[in-house]
């Protein structure tokens, strides 16, 4: 419902017009922030204190509170009103009565109403069996009627919270981890739920629990900022969308950031992240001192110095300079001196992802409050704790954020800052490009016995993507700012080089091998030419695999992990100095040749489907989420048409095209002296279930080249069905020509938005285009494809640079429709 809704249908609701005032209040007053929220529930509080009053007339022993977000007065435009009525239990029906002239009221402005009547006793029973109503109870908020009924109840609630914390706690710990299982981290999400997710405003009142419990407490520093924030990004959520929801969906996030005024929607995601970050590193720390206190309650630690009779203390190991293991965490040493010892925040964070232990909260407030700023260049001792962390795998992630939390990271590494929660607006990301770099970091640390430099591939993996904060190609300036970065924390000249080259081309090889033609040797020698020496080529390599594997599933394969290590192969053969020679025309195999024969007799299609060799074990397989499928061989007599014929025939049966080449088979002497054969021999997966008959595909092929067959329709009406995102256009698809990419053709790359008959649309354009196609190298990556198709003249030739134009701009064109 609507704010007009609201006022045309309540126009005589309820004491002070309050439909009429929560109108203007959300339309016409401040913008999204507390004054607001403290404002509505100041409205709502005296609208409901009106109606009690009005119904319950002289009855005692009866109250009304608010419990919940409400009772904290964190009443966003489309809340619940979270309301508990209160009562001894002497008029039952009175009672009963009093609720109906209460609800009735709210139900009817629409409002969204959580509610309940119980006595006091029936409450706490109630909390003790459900830890949601517990902790809605420890924010309970006097209304109206008998203070003292709702006064006894929130004191009784406090200390059946504290009295039960062992319990209660970690119940309460377990539901938060499940929570965050189900909606993931809120600070990754590009349509995160604002309440649900990890670090979301759920995780926020769940820590003012733990603070109730007197047990522990979180770290308070930034924390009412990023709850503010959450709460204000979800009351223009509201408005924005007229709907109850905490879920910032991506068609919303410009309207959100408008109402907000800020600049954009990458700048409102940001800001989600900052706050959500703040929040989930309290949660870590909050729930570690919640253990913390709950071990040492339950057992006795193994070591215990008495000191003059006082608490005992616990043990301290050494684990490096000035740095400690206690309890479970890094701490600092008693004789450490931040303030003389520049290095201390990189010791103590290696040596904590070492030790796979957490970072003391204490220790890394010290060391940021405290720490001079490292010398440039740094020290060798930095560096080399710096690659130590990097080194460490997993636990990396969490000392990394602890160290974050602080502003380490940025006085460390100033170029940082820009990438810090920096969202990816891809559906093949993961992760924010900050936590990106660190999970890089991360995958690199298991590749490090491939290369010789593990130095290098890690701080490469660190820095691959830091350009991404910056205009124009971030991998242009990433190596600027890697030069830069890396002159600063000690590397020599060559090194610098070095990692420069791997951050300027680390999607070189990915890209390469998966959209160029391999077998061209231009292909191989631009790659050569580009990396420069073997030391380079096997880092790189590594940096190729980490990278895409911490993208996310779809960005990485067998089958993309088996086209790199070919391209890898061939360059570093040509490295050797082994040059490639032109490739001649390949003689026919003989199973190709007897399908070419039998589609010239047979005057029709001729289709074989052969398993391919897998290059990993089945085990490792399974998961594999782009198999390399199977070879399809197709032979047919020469015509117009072919292209998207099979292209189109296959998309109706839902297999994907991985790789293809079609070739122009001239047939025997003894045969035909005069006639040729096309020849398509393509690499396809089902998208699910196994793969159709070829008899099945080659009537329909058959029926595709005769028209009898509308591919069009059928994909039409394929294309339909798709669920389509409401609010939501995919980016114009842009087609571009690859200059100098190959000699014996004319390379055109597509990227658009992968839809079923996708290719069937490419093949039919470039059909009445009049080019041929020799070959199409397709990737595709969560729902966008880039594909690369090497074409030439009717001659065989490659296409003039206007005509390659021309062919680029209908293509484009042509997809745009």
């Amino acid at each position: 419902m609507t704010g007009t809704d609201v006022h045309e249908e309540t126009d005589d609701v309820g004491p002070g017009g309050y439909a009429a005032a929560r109108l203007r209040l959300l339309t016409e007053g401040a913008r999204s922030g507390p004054p607001r929220r403290t404002a509505l529930a100041g409205l709502t509080d005296d609208w409901l204190a009106g109606l009690f009053t009005a119904a319950a007339a002289a009855l005692p022993g009866v109250s009304l509170a608010a419990v919940g977000g409400y009772g904290r007065g964190e009443l966003s435009p489309r809340s619940d009103l979270d309301l508990v009525l209160l009562h001894d239990g002497s008029d039952p029906r009175a009672v009963a009565a009093l609720a109906d002239r209460l609800w009735y009221p709210v139900w009817d402005l629409g409002l969204a109403l959580d509610h309940s009547v119980r006595t006091p006793a029936e409450a706490r029973k109630t909390a003790g069996e459900d830890l949601k109503v517990h902790l809605g109870l420890l924010d309970a908020r006097h209304l109206a009627g008998d203070a003292g009924l709702t006064a006894g109840l929130r004191a009784a609630a406090l200390a059946d919270w504290r009295n039960q914390a062992p319990k209660r706690l970690p119940e309460l710990q377990e539901l938060c981890a499940d929570r965050a299982a189900r909606q993931g981290e809120l600070r990754y999400l590009l349509e995160p739920d604002l309440k649900e997710a990890r670090g979301g405003l759920r995780d926020a009142t769940a820590l003012r629990a733990v603070a109730a419990s007197w047990l522990a407490d979180a770290p308070r520093e930034g924390l009412a900022e990023a709850r503010r924030g959450l709460l204000d990004v979800r009351d223009a959520l509201h408005l924005a969308t007229g709907r109850a929801t905490d879920r910032l969906a991506l068609q919303e996030q410009d309207q959100v950031a408008a109402e907000l005024d800020l600049l954009d929607a990458d700048t409102l995601l940001r800001q989600v992240y900052e706050a959500a970050r703040v929040i989930a590193y309290a949660s870590d720390v909050t729930w570690r001192e919640v253990g913390r206190v709950l071990r040492s309650r339950a057992v006795r630690p193994r070591l215990r110095a008495m000191i003059g009779g006082g608490k005992p203390v616990a043990e301290r190991s050494p684990l490096a300079e000035g740095v400690v293991e206690q309890d479970g965490e890094v701490v600092l040493a008693r004789t450490a001196r931040p303030e003389r010892d520049p290095v201390l925040p990189l010791r103590a964070a290696a040596a904590a992802a070492q030790a796979g232990l957490p970072l003391s909260l204490h220790a890394v407030r010290r060391m940021a409050a405290t720490t001079r700023p490292l010398p440039t260049p740094w020290p060798a001792e930095a560096r080399e704790q710096l690659v130590t962390l990097l080194g460490s795998g997993r636990p990396t992630v969490d000392v990394w954020e602890a160290l974050e939390a602080e502003g380490l990271i940025t006085r460390l590494l100033p170029d940082w800052e820009r990438v810090r929660c920096r969202p990816q607006r891809n559906a093949v990301h993961l992760w924010t490009v900050d936590r990106h770099l660190i999970e890089t970091a991360v995958r690199a640390c298991e590749l490090t016995r491939r290369v010789s430099r593990p130095d290098l591939l890690l701080v490469a993996a660190l820095l691959h993507d830091i350009g991404k904060g910056w205009p124009g190609d971030h991998s242009v300036a990433g190596e600027i700012i890697a030069q830069d970065v890396a002159t600063r924390i000690g590397f020599d000249r060559a090194d610098v080089t070095v990692l420069a080259a791997l951050v300027r081309h680390h999607l070189l090889l990915i890209e390469t091998a998966t959209r160029r033609d391999l077998d061209d040797p231009a292909t191989v020698r631009s790659v050569a030419e580009a990396v420069g020496t073997q030391g380079t080529l096997e880092l790189l390599h590594a940096l190729t695999e980490a990278d895409a594997l911490a993208t996310g599933p779809a960005a990485w394969s067998a089958w993309r992990g088996s086209l790199v290590a070919d391209l890898v192969g061939r360059v570093r053969a040509v490295l050797a100095g082994d040059v490639p020679d032109e490739p001649e025309p390949a003689a026919p195999s003989a199973g190709q040749e007897r399908l070419a024969i039998e589609a010239f007799r047979t005057g029709g299609p001729v289709l074989a489907l052969r398993a391919q060799p897998e290059p990993v074990p089945d085990e490792e397989r399974s998961d594999d989420p782009e198999p390399l499928g199977v070879e399809l061989l197709i032979a047919v007599p020469d015509q117009p048409g072919v292209l998207p014929a099979v292209a189109g025939v296959l998309a109706v049966h839902r297999l994907t095209v991985r790789t293809a080449e079609l070739r122009a088979l001239s047939l025997p002497d003894d045969v035909d002296d005069d006639s040729t054969v096309l020849l398509l021999n393509w690499r396809v997966a089902a998208e699910y279930g196994s793969l159709p008959q070829a008899a099945r595909l080659r009537a329909d092929l058959v029926r595709a080249l005769d028209g009898s067959l509308d591919i069009a329709g059928r994909l039409a009406e394929r294309d339909a069905a798709y669920p389509r995102r409401r609010g939501w256009t995919a980016p114009p698809p842009k087609v571009t020509v690859a200059p100098a990419a190959s000699r014996h053709a004319t390379v055109i790359e597509v990227r658009a938005q992968d839809a079923p008959g996708l290719l069937h649309r490419i093949g039919t354009a470039l059909e009445k285009a009049g080019v041929r196609v020799r070959s199409m190298h397709v990737s595709t990556l969560g729902a966008n494809a880039v594909d690369a198709f090497y074409v030439t003249s009717g001659a065989g030739a490659p296409l003039p640079g206007d005509d390659a134009a021309s062919v680029a701009g209908v293509l484009e064109e042509t997809l745009r429709e």
